[in-house]
């Protein structure tokens, strides 16, 4: 452990390596001095901007990092930053992390390494590397669990919050398209929502909402509402024995009963009589 007024520092000891996620090392720099990685880090590697500014440069692109930027770098990925202007200085947090699920975990929450991330500074996403210092920094984890947790959680928060280019980030879509969450919920049984009804909900063309909701759950609008539908079949089939499939079919807007067995089974792998009977 280095403590100084300038920087902190923790790395994490070999007890913790065998886990499937870990952190390596964590600090924050009150003054980060420029850095020069010709052969890139041997972890995956992350690095935000907590006050001033810097410029982050790898694949042969140089980023402005500002409050509310910072850069994920893979393993190996020549890289250099520096702090950008003359006078000022450049605060940084950084975390550097491996595990051999590293790798599929990023894959699964479709986070690239290497590019710069945005978000809103307001954002959890913001001071939540901060929040695992200082948690680090009380030395109470002996195992390693609570960082590595951290750092699951730190990543599902890049996911949420953050975004590259000009894509909007998940949280934003989910603000987007939360009134019609709500129409989907409260109509459930209407056989007649279909695309078009969903889209008047946002005022949107049908084609844009499927892209919003391509981007926040990988499906589109109607088949995300079907997803919800079988859910809400589900919840019907293990609370309520008196219901009939046939009714349970009714109750989540399917005209009939054999349209919904089909669409249960390709989703559940299983009938709606043989989900109830293992419930």
């Amino acid at each position: 452990m280095l403590l100084t007024p300038e920087h902190q520092r923790f790395f994490m000891t070999s007890r913790e390596q065998p886990l499937p996620l870990y952190i390596e090392s964590i600090g924050a720099n009150l003054n980060q001095e420029s850095i020069v990685r010709p052969s890139g880090y041997p972890c995956y590697h992350w690095l935000q901007t907590v006050e001033g500014e810097g410029e982050f440069t790898f694949g042969g692109k140089s980023y402005p990092v500002l409050p509310g930027t910072g850069v994920l770098i893979a393993p190996g990925e020549p890289h250099e930053y520096k702090r950008k202007g003359s006078g000022s200085r450049w605060s940084t947090l950084y975390i550097t992390f491996s595990g051999p699920q590293s790798g599929p975990i990023l894959a699964s929450l479709e986070l690239e390494p290497s590019a710069c991330y945005q978000w809103d500074p307001a954002s959890d996403l913001q001071s939540y590397g901060q929040k695992v210092l200082r948690s680090i920094g009380s030395d109470l984890d002996l195992t390693g669990l609570d960082a590595s947790g951290d750092m699951y959680r730190f990543l599902l928060l890049l996911k949420k919050y953050g975004t590259t280019g000009n894509t909007p980030s998940l949280s934003h879509s989910l603000g987007r398209l939360a009134p019609l969450l709500v129409f989907m919920e409260e109509n459930l049984g209407d056989p007649g929502v279909g695309l078009d009804e969903m889209a008047a909900v946002l005022s949107l063309s049908p084609r844009y909402v499927n892209t919003l909701f391509k981007q926040s759950f990988g499906e589109t609008a109607y088949g995300y509402f079907i997803l919800k539908r079988i859910r809400k079949a589900k919840e019907i089939l293990t609370s309520h024995p008196e219901m009939t499939v046939k009714d349970t079919a009714q109750a989540v807007g399917f005209r009939d009963a054999s349209h919904f067995v089909a669409t249960f089974r390709k989703i559940e792998g299983v009938t709606p009589e043989h989900f109830r009977k293992l419930y």
